[in-house]
Order: structure tokens, then sequence, then C-alpha cells
């Protein structure tokens, strides 16, 4: 039984942000694996289970567009959420009226892709951790996710990168449609878009470092991995260039 996928996703704009640009966000030309991993945990995640990208498919014709956005300052931290969740009564929410008073927000400049359209080829792999029941198996964990993709389900709004940028359709498919590349695309031919970033690979592994899932304790050291895909005629073979990942 295969437990890969194949999924169609579209939206008005999407920010693959480059690394390497300190202050201001500018994105990659296509999404990085981790990036599409994050909003395959919108629709269904749990610690048993890892997403692997293998193949990325742009349709669309590469295009930018320049914003300027108000950022805020501070983040959410677990303890604020873990107490949220058993006192539905608690307030988390960060307000940016009160945030301009006491100047907690930057105004930052982004470049930003619009118009975008990706077929995403995917599959899942068992990770060993916290496992919630002796019968832990693929067949599970497929039988979910396929059930949660085809009837629209996710815990948050999938997005591309940024979670103002959100997805507009996403919808199961038996095979992508190659004939849909754009022309802009497929006269590209073969582009070697150089080092790019892979996932962020955190040190812990996704394991609590007091092995306690309850109260769990994790590490905030992390490593960046970068690949050097090429994207030939709109297709990324990602399952390909990903062995010569560096950090």
């Amino acid at each position: 039984m295969s437990f890969g996928f194949k999924i169609m996703a579209e939206g008005d704009y999407a920010c693959f942000t480059r690394p390497e640009m300190k202050v201001e966000r500018v994105s990659y030309d296509w999404p990085t694996p981790s990036a599409l991993e994050g909003m395959l945990k919108s629709i269904y995640w749990k610690p048993a289970i890892r997403y692997v990208i293998d193949k990325i498919v742009v349709f669309n014709k590469i295009e930018f567009a320049n914003i300027r956005r108000n950022e805020v300052k501070e983040k959410m931290t677990l303890s604020e959420i873990q107490k949220q969740m058993k006192d539905e009564a608690t307030d988390i929410c960060i307000y940016t009226s009160e945030k301009k008073k006491t100047k907690g927000i930057n105004q930052r400049a982004s470049m930003v892709l619009k118009n975008v359209k990706y077929g995403i080829q995917f599959h899942f792999e068992l990770t060993g951790l916290k496992n919630d029941h002796a019968d832990e198996c693929e067949e599970k964990h497929f039988n979910i996710i396929k059930r949660r993709l085809t009837k629209g389900q996710f815990f948050r709004v999938p997005c591309f990168g940024c979670a103002e940028f959100p997805v507009k359709r996403l919808e199961l498919v038996e095979d992508f449609d190659y004939n849909l590349i754009s022309n802009e695309i497929f006269a590209m031919g073969e582009v070697d878009y150089g080092f790019m970033l892979y996932r962020p690979k955190f040190e812990d592994g996704g394991k609590p470092l007091n092995d306690d899932w309850e109260d769990p304790l994790f590490s905030d050291k992390v490593t960046a991995e970068f690949y050097r895909p090429k994207m030939i005629k709109g297709i990324i073979d990602v399952a390909k260039y990903r062995e010569a990942r560096l950090c």
C-alpha cells in the first residue's frame, strides 16, 4: 500500500523568507520543503509522524509584489497557550492597538510572491515518538490524512509561509496535469537556484528533553539545513536533491 499523497494548493500571496535577509522579508521563488511541511501540519500532525516533501510543481509564472506590513515584536509563549487550553476565559491575544502605544510594532517591507499555484507530492514516516496506541501504524495515519484532505478539514488555516497568506484552495488529486504549467515557467527550462533552505533542524529531534509530554521542555538550539535544487520545466524533484543537504 502506498502512503504518499499529491495535492494542489493555490493562494493569492506567499512568502517563503530567505534567511539571509535580516531586516526586510524577501521570498524565495518557490516554496521551501519546511514551509510545505508546516502547511501540512495545519491539516494533521502527531509527534508519531514526520512529513517528507518529494516533489514540487510550480504551475503559475513567478511574480513578486512589494508590500509594507506592521509586525508585532512579541510572540505567544508555550506556557500562555497551555494556560489558555486549561482555562477558556484566559485571553492570550496580542492586540496591535495596545502595542502601538508601547512601540511594540515594527514596520517592515516585504517582497512576496503573488498568484501562486503548486502541486505537492509528499509522504510521511513514523518517528516512534509518543505513540498514543500500541497498534500505531502507517495505515491509520494514512486514512486520517486522506479523510481530512478530502473533506477540507484542518486544525488551523493552512498558509504559504506566513499566517496572513492563507491557502485559498487545497485539493487532493490522483495526479498532476502538467499541461497546466504556464508557458513562462515551461520556457525557463532548467533553473539552478543555488543553495536554498531545506528546513531548520532542531537539536532535540522533536523529543522533550525532560521526557515529559504533559509538561514538555524542548531545546531552542537549531541549525539550518540547505540543499541545491533545480527546477526543470516547472518541476523540482526534492527527493533527488535532498540527499546532498548541508548544514
